[in-house]
């Protein structure tokens, strides 16, 4: 088994298609750190079948289907990246060796409940039922007692700021074993912010993912930052606000808001494709682009955003992608707090006087 300078927390789709495509396209031209460990931290037995299909030598797939430049696109790819996938219910004193003996940077994709505490992070025993940020806390410490230089922690979350909130939860739990090893999260561990773009639209069983052209992985740029590959969708930001803030309160907040429209419309839709093709729908949706959002990112001095929310309704209506309303919707409420209710506050912050009745009625549909 090769050594595998990268540890992957997450099994979706999404990383399917997306970090390890890339890194696996660099790998075969000698631009990339090295081959992935993918860890699957949720205990959830019904994805065994996931586990070998991603670490099988043979690869999996991931299909590109979509429009560029409004020429079709289809093409297929071998994703060899991955060489082991563990379970941290199964494998943790695997995962503890892998992490003390080999890793250079970490990467997590843990969903939008990722990093909600649990009673079990009072714990300084391993247990299942930890938050990603205990266990990953956890893991620091053994390397910590070994004598080891600190990790490099690379997020993928859709969250504002993802290395900073990730390291504040750390240093929080690391504050529970010593103030020794505190100080170590603090001064050895580098946490950077990255962001994430792709619409990944459905799995391929038992693993692999169907995925539009557009790919954006952004990370902000920190001294001593280790860069897991070299990509053409790989991008060094001075500053991951702008790129951050288009994603999460245009492309992002326009998937939530389109899910509140099919929820309160007695879910007629199946994919975002279908939404879109509606031109009543599609319409009102370039209304709240243009009337309640743009009038934000202009005032906050972001011009690009005129182009993006362009090329996000060209994203959306891609006729070749089965993206599921369903999938969106899942931990709604958390994402319309996320995307929509954050947005309306950004929007507040820069004092911008603008009525945003949309935004508002999907936020209380009751009313």
């Amino acid at each position: 088994m090769s050594i595998t300078p990268i540890l992957q927390f997450g099994t979706s789709r999404f990383l399917q298609a997306h970090a390890d495509l890339f890194i696996s396209e660099a790998l075969a031209s000698g631009s990339a750190m090295g081959p992935i460990t993918v860890v699957q931290s949720s205990g959830n037995a019904e994805r065994a079948r996931r586990l070998a299909a991603l670490a099988d030598p043979q690869g999996y797939t991931v299909r590109i289907e979509g429009l560029v430049d409004g020429v079709a696109v289809r093409q297929e790819s071998r994703v060899t990246s991955v060489k082991r996938a563990l379970s941290t219910e199964k494998d943790w004193e695997e995962i503890r060796r892998i992490f003390v003996e080999e890793v250079e940077v970490v990467l997590s994709n843990t969903g939008d409940r990722g990093y909600v505490p649990s009673p079990a992070d009072e714990r300084l025993t391993y247990d299942q039922n930890l938050s990603f940020p205990a266990k990953l806390t956890m893991l620091l410490h053994a390397r910590f007692l070994a004598g080891r230089s600190g990790p490099q922690i690379m997020p993928t979350e859709l969250i504002a700021e993802n290395g900073r909130v990730l390291r504040e939860q750390v240093l929080r739990a690391a504050q529970r074993y010593s103030s020794e090893f505190a100080d170590w999260v603090s001064t050895q561990v580098l946490f950077v912010n990255s962001l994430v773009d792709r619409i990944v639209s459905e799995p391929i069983e038992p693993a692999g993912a169907v995925a539009e052209p557009y790919a954006l992985w952004a990370i902000e740029n920190v001294p001593g930052l280790r860069v897991p590959c070299s990509h053409t969708c790989v991008q060094i930001v001075e500053d991951l606000g702008p790129t951050e803030r288009r994603k999460l309160y245009i492309l992002n907040l326009g998937h939530t808001y389109l899910v509140a429209q099919w929820l309160r419309s007695g879910r007629h839709q199946t994919y975002v494709k279908d939404m879109l093709s509606d031109p009543v729908i599609r319409g009102d949706l370039e209304d709240l682009y243009g009337e309640e959002v743009l009038p934000v990112f202009l005032a906050g001095g972001d011009s690009d955003a005129v182009g993006y929310v362009s090329t996000t309704l060209d994203r959306f209506s891609n006729p070749f992608l089965a993206h599921k309303l369903s999938d969106i919707g899942q931990n709604h409420e958390q994402k319309l707090e996320r995307r929509l209710r954050a947005f309306v506050d950004w929007g507040k912050a820069l004092g911008v006087d603008l009525a945003q009745p949309r935004l508002l009625q999907a936020l209380n549909p009751a009313v």
